[in-house]
């Protein structure tokens, strides 16, 4: 079965210590109904997006890393879910509840697996 990327966006201030009891038991009401469904395979939230390294390969093969994000926007990935759904339309559903539960905007995306021709073990 597919397995869909569901990202959660934050505007760059974002603070998670302002969430509301409310919305944090929403988003794990949320969580209840996903893993009851079979659906989550995984899911948590991520650190600002101030916190992160980028990384970006050099032509003399050495590696820049960097302070932030790779990209600079005014919203950043703030959590996600790895979710297994029949098609892109049920990812889109359990997204929808997402949003609704983190008051956020987000992305779908299909994960694309290339299995390994020498059928290497995980």
């Amino acid at each position: 079965m597919p397995q869909y990327l569901v990202a959660v966006y934050h505007p760059d201030d974002y603070d998670p210590s302002v969430e509301t009891e409310a919305t944090i038991e929403e988003i794990h009401a949320l969580n209840r109904e996903l893993i009851a469904a079979g659906a989550r395979k995984f899911a948590c939230g991520l650190s600002p997006a101030g916190n992160a390294k980028s990384l970006r390969a050099q032509p003399d093969g050495k590696v820049l890393v960097t302070d932030g994000p790779y990209t600079e926007t005014k919203e950043h990935m703030g959590g996600f879910w790895i979710l297994e759904a029949a098609d892109l339309d049920e990812a889109l559903a359990w997204a929808r509840k997402g949003a609704v539960a983190c008051r956020a905007s987000g992305e779908v995306r299909e994960i694309l697996f290339n299995p390994d021709p020498k059928e290497a073990t995980e």
